[in-house]
């Protein structure tokens, strides 16, 4: 017997790692060499792609996909349908493979908002929070309040997520 959750309609493939007390709901996918660490939960339809590393206590809401060469840290929160990318000029025809990708790091605390998009090859820094919508282009700070296509810096927030100061 398991010491996390899996739904009965999820797909873990082999040699995935799900730490203790973690919950992963309905329709999700967990590909090969993905790590999750212990009380994170998978909302419904989420794809963990292959070799992505998931810290502890982390929550991914619904239809969000985690694709190879992202990290999240401890704690961090990925809202509904937030996205991330990993390859700056994907092809169909002329695929690169995964030694190309772009590593997007995003560290401990950090909030994504619904419908974000963080293209590859950034970080995005502790506790910052991603505004819903945003498009991150560039690294984010830590703590940061971050908003907007492309995203910029409107302010700062502390480590609760409340807004200290704006821009």
């Amino acid at each position: 017997m398991s010491d996390y959750y899996v739904h009965d309609s999820s797909y873990i493939d082999e040699d995935v790692e799900i730490g203790r007390g973690s919950k992963i709901w309905h329709f999700c996918h967990i590909q090969k060499g993905a790590k999750i660490g212990n009380n994170c939960s998978l909302g419904q339809n989420v794809n963990v792609s292959n070799n992505v590393i998931i810290g502890n206590e982390c929550k991914i809401q619904n239809n969000v996909s985690i694709y190879e060469g992202v990290t999240l840290e401890d704690g961090v929160f990925c809202g509904p349908s937030c996205v991330f990318t990993n390859d700056l000029t994907p092809r169909a025809r002329y695929p690169k493979g995964s030694s190309n990708y772009k590593k997007t790091l995003v560290k401990e605390g950090a909030s994504i908002g619904a419908n974000a998009t963080i293209v590859c090859g950034h970080t995005v820094g502790r506790y910052a929070m991603i505004a819903a919508g945003a498009v991150v282009t560039s690294d984010v700070p830590d703590y940061a309040l971050v908003a907007g296509i492309p995203a910029k810096v409107i302010g700062k927030v502390d480590e609760y997520g409340n807004v200290i100061e704006r821009f």
